[in-house]
């Protein structure tokens, strides 16, 4: 049976560890950024991204986020480079955001939230399947790239209009030919630390690769978002905001700068 979690004040990230009782581990996500602490690695290598918009598959409502799923089957869509020592292929990404008058990042620096962040979610294609890859400690990487109030991101634009698609619980539509290295800074500079999901089932499989640069959304692409429901079509209406999980104690864990 599936467990009934969410953002509610009964079912919120500080109920999780009941059902998830790994959302007390030593290695969660997110957490607070500080460059202060962070230590320049030069043996990190720089992030090479290739993806290939003919991967991108569909989009949809899980009731918690919208994801856009890739195909995953070869190595059109990977990643290399960072922390990583094999490709990681692209699964899907999602956002996480506030309300509209609140910051919805997940991680922090120096305890400065953004409006919203984005999370590339990949996985080590030595373990053969993403299924396989969550049960390892350097099993998945997620990219995570914050947003701030700016200009429109032109290349957002096809994901935000797709959402009037999707916009319950449970709704889906394809979404094809989209390249989502669009959706990336110029800047590919990165902090990176060994975490988990952050979202249930939490577990500690995540190579994080955090991006030092934002990029600049308007408050029309926000609102777009914040237009979605957690709920599906036949229960009451209940807007998706402020999907994100507060950071989590670092516990010894050292965070890398792939820059000085």
């Amino acid at each position: 049976m599936a467990h009934a979690w969410g953002y509610g004040p009964d079912n919120g990230p500080n109920t999780w560890h009941h059902s998830f009782p790994i959302a007390l581990g030593d290695h969660q996500s997110p957490i607070d950024i500080q460059p202060s602490h962070c230590k320049h690695d030069p043996k990190l290598h720089p992030l090479s991204i290739k993806y290939d918009p003919s991967t991108a598959k569909v989009i949809l409502n899980n009731g918690h986020a919208f994801n856009v799923e890739f195909e995953d089957s070869e190595d059109k869509s990977v990643i290399r480079g960072g922390a990583m020592e094999a490709p990681y292929r692209l699964k899907q990404f999602h956002f996480h955001w506030g309300s509209c008058d609140g910051h919805g990042s997940e991680h922090t620096v120096n305890g400065h939230k953004y409006e919203a962040e984005l999370h590339l979610v990949h996985w080590n294609t030595k373990y053969g399947s993403f299924g396989e890859a969550v049960k390892h400690c350097d099993g998945l990487t997620v990219v995570g790239v914050f947003l701030k109030v700016g200009e429109a991101k032109p290349e957002l634009q096809a994901v935000i209009d797709a959402l009037k698609l999707i916009p319950t619980k449970g709704k889906e539509a394809p979404f094809h030919n989209f390249d989502p290295s669009g959706l990336l800074p110029k800047c590919l500079d990165f902090w990176t630390y060994k975490g988990s999901l952050t979202t249930p089932p939490l577990l500690q499989c995540v190579l994080w690769h955090v991006l030092k640069e934002p990029i600049s959304v308007s408050n029309e692409q926000l609102t777009k978002l914040r237009s979605l429901y957690f709920n599906d079509e036949h229960h009451s209406p209940c807007h998706m905001v402020d999907n994100f999980r507060p950071p989590q104690p670092l516990k010894g864990r050292e965070v890398r700068a792939s820059f000085h």
